[in-house]
């Protein structure tokens, strides 16, 4: 088994990419609008929210599309991102839905809070997000001559975003490994077809490094239980996205199916590029961007207003 220096460094979580800004005021009669200019019943979620958005980790993608948003928004002026964690952040949204008060999270799909509560996307006219994204899965160079049974078996990886989200959501009443195990056993057809044709090992060791968000626990738990069933020794390790990258590059860690690309990881890929092989896309359709609950009378993020 692998013991590299740079665990103990990846080890950070940043395990949650969604934009939230969270409030507690109570609607107020003849608010003004954060959608329009005149007087109305509608409530100021600016003020209610103090001008505040609630994130996660600092040094996380979605933490610095999100401060790059409040830069580009002219009507963000004097908002603020309270940097806090995944589950702090989560705490504040189930609080804040349980009482129906406005709040705003940095939301990513996949996640199971999309199957847990009623939420929409705040539409992103500028893009600061970057729109839709998919999942790759990156290999370190010779991993195709050292094993080709499992350059095999990643090479054909590749699930849908039900798929995931259904590991995800499962986890939450279990564990992610008993979610994943789960999820092989009733999914025997589409597992077949990374796996067949593949001889088996006998105790063969790999490592797999992965960002701690709850996806990557679902897609890292599952590709686990499939190379175990290989007859495969698996690590699993969670570290910092900049260590996936660099793991991989310098053959520290053998694979990884966690880079978002082609925005959330886009300068850990292009750092590392020449020093990795790209499979390609292992989920597509993912997304990061401003979420907030389907209560609220609000669809873009230009309807917010400055600080005044």
């Amino acid at each position: 088994m692998k013991n590299f220096k740079w665990k103990r460094a990846g080890l950070m979580s940043i395990l949650t990419l969604s934009l939230v800004a969270a409030g507690c005021g109570s609607e107020e009669k003849g608010a003004t609008s954060d959608k329009d200019n005149g007087g109305g019943s509608t409530p100021n979620y600016s003020e209610e929210v103090n001008f505040t958005i609630t994130g996660i980790e600092p040094g996380a993608g979605i933490t610095e599309q999100t401060l790059a948003t409040i830069e580009e928004y002219e009507n963000l002026e004097g908002w603020k991102l309270e940097e806090s964690s995944t589950a702090g952040m989560l705490g504040e949204l189930d609080q804040a839905i349980k009482n129906e008060e406005p709040i705003i999270v940095t939301g990513w799909a996949p996640h199971w809070k999309f199957s847990a509560y009623d939420l929409k996307y705040l539409e992103d006219p500028k893009g600061t997000f970057g729109g839709a994204e998919n999942i790759n899965t990156i290999v370190r160079k010779g991993l195709e001559e050292d094993m080709p049974n499992v350059y095999q078996i990643l090479d054909r990886f590749y699930w849908e975003l039900e798929d995931m989200e259904t590991v995800m959501f499962d986890a939450q009443e279990s564990s992610f490994e008993e979610a994943a195990k789960k999820w092989v056993e009733e999914n025997s057809e589409k597992v077949a077809q990374w796996t067949e044709g593949v001889e088996k090992e006998n105790g063969k060791e790999i490592e797999l490094v992965y960002t701690p968000w709850d996806s990557e626990y679902a897609s890292g738990y599952v590709m686990k239980e499939v190379l175990e069933q290989q007859g495969y020794k698996v690590t699993l390790t969670p570290v910092d996205p900049a260590i996936v990258f660099q793991a991989v590059a310098t053959g520290e860690a053998d694979a990884s199916l966690a880079p978002w690309l082609p925005s959330t990881h886009a300068s850990f890929y292009e750092k590392h590029q020449d020093d990795i092989v790209d499979l390609g896309e292992n989920l597509k359709g993912t997304q990061n961007g401003l979420v907030v609950p389907e209560y609220m009378d609000i669809d873009s993020i230009e309807d917010l207003k400055p600080k005044k």
